[in-house]
């Protein structure tokens, strides 16, 4: 015998509720396999669960499409701070600045090693030291560093900072939108259940297989367990044999 299956997915719980909305335009409320009330309620939950799941969605792919754009600028934005440090360190190298000049841009003095700008946080911050350390150390009288210049690396981190704090938003409202389709998902759970329990038990008394396919109507999913289907198939092969057994004639 198969066993109800309840929905598992967003997809087959939309459908398990429109298939009883429509049975509910089909019939009128005293020949309805449900209460009148769940009818209502359900009329009421559907648009608002159908559209917390757009709004997901949307969340989602807007995410997904901003998140190239979000990678190039910030590959950008580390090249141009790594760059910068580089030729400030080829410059100290040449003699061109003192090793004390680090100190402007919060580097070690005595350190050649790039800050670790894994992480994109780390990577604004870092931005934001070259800039102020580059302003600072050219209004004591030194020279610009060019190739790249500081113009150059504050373009890029300024585009990167405000593709962060933009995908930012977008996680945050990803995020948002999950919580309420998870909590309109469990409210569609609930309506799903008190449904088919009631429209079980309103058909109980009918034969099983003309149960199963009015119930079907209304969007509950039977499924067979597999000893079940295998046995099945036993008694149909079987069947099938005897029915192509040779019968001899009598002469």
């Amino acid at each position: 015998m198969p066993y109800r299956r309840l929905p598992n997915t967003d997809l087959a719980r939309i459908r398990a509720l429109r298939s009883a909305q429509d049975m509910g335009e089909i019939f009128s409320s005293s020949e309805l396999g449900f209460s009148f009330i769940l009818l209502r309620k359900l009329h009421d939950f559907l648009p608002h669960f159908e559209l917390a799941l757009k709004n997901h969605h949307q969340a989602i792919a807007e995410q997904s499409i901003k998140s190239k754009e979000y990678n190039e600028r910030q590959r950008k934005a580390r090249l141009y701070v790594s760059h910068f440090i580089q030729v400030l360190n080829f410059t100290i190298a040449r003699e061109e600045l003192k090793p004390e000049v680090r100190e402007f841009y919060g580097l070690i003095i005595n350190s050649q090693s790039i800050p670790t700008l894994v992480k994109d946080i780390k990577l604004i911050e870092w931005g934001q030291k070259l800039i102020e350390g580059e302003r600072s150390r050219i209004a004591t009288g030194g020279n610009p560093i060019y190739s790249p210049s500081i113009a150059l690396v504050r373009v890029n981190c300024d585009k990167f900072r405000d593709a962060y704090n933009h995908q930012k938003t977008l996680q945050s409202n990803t995020q948002r939108f999950s919580e309420q389709v998870a909590q309109r998902r469990y409210e569609a759970d609930q309506i799903i259940l008190d449904i088919w329990n009631e429209v079980e038990s309103n058909y109980k008394d009918m034969p099983e297989d003309e149960r199963r396919e009015i119930c079907s109507r209304y969007g509950l999913v039977y499924v067979w367990r597999k000893s079940e289907l295998d046995r099945q198939k036993q008694l149909e092969s079987a069947k099938l044999s005897t029915l192509n057994l040779p019968f001899s004639t009598s002469k």
